[in-house]
């Protein structure tokens, strides 16, 4: 038998690990975080056990990759999605909605994960969550920041805020509102991204 290239071993490792990466966003959905086991996902993914902890030092980091590679395919969907726009305003309205809108179908999981950033290990990066990174940056600076070092975290805790808000356990804020709000804090037109049916809530045009 002829021995694989290191491309083609290359790209079966991406395979692999994106099957995982999308393993953990499933199961994550549905079971939540503390019945879902790397087992489990190993499972889903159709791999070894041993691969899951070869590519992810825990189910913590796991998940978080999980979820970043989610976000940005997500946003990078809605910011290349026809009619496909240069307009930094615009292209700022699509990235509000596509987050806020993983909050809204994804709630389980937006939870989990924000809990998750919110303990003692934090904000982890990986290779997942850079790729999101250059998005939101990229969006920063297409708006108009002259300064996307300040803007771009800024923008990333803003965000990071609004998903809190609509999954709060007892008091979720309705996701029109806080999409209001930071489409004027923006000063974007409400109809420009995806807006939601119902227009405006009442006081915001």
């Amino acid at each position: 038998m002829t021995p694989r290239s290191p491309s083609v071993n290359e790209e079966l490792r991406r395979r692999s690990r994106e099957r995982i990466l999308e393993a953990t966003v499933e199961l994550v959905s549905v079971r939540g975080y503390e019945a879902t086991t790397l087992g489990d996902i190993a499972r889903q993914a159709g791999v070894a056990r041993g691969l899951v902890s070869y590519y992810f030092p825990g189910k913590r980091q796991l998940l978080q990759s999980a979820v970043h590679r989610l976000m940005h395919l997500t946003l990078a969907e809605a910011l290349e999605r026809a009619p496909r726009a240069e307009d930094g305003p615009e292209r700022m309205a699509r990235a509000i909605d596509a987050v806020l809108a993983l909050a809204v179908s994804r709630p389980t999981l937006m939870r989990t994960h924000m809990a998750g950033i919110l303990q003692a290990e934090g904000f982890i990066r990986c290779e997942e969550q850079q790729r999101l990174a250059f998005l939101l940056r990229d969006t920063v600076e297409r708006y108009g920041s002259e300064d996307v070092d300040r803007d771009y975290p800024l923008l990333r805790a803003l965000l990071m805020g609004a998903v809190v808000g609509v999954l709060l356990p007892g008091a979720p804020m309705p996701m029109a509102r806080l999409r209001g709000e930071l489409f004027h804090r923006y000063g974007l037109a409400w109809d420009s991204g995806m807006p939601p049916d119902g227009g405006p809530p009442d006081g915001m045009l």
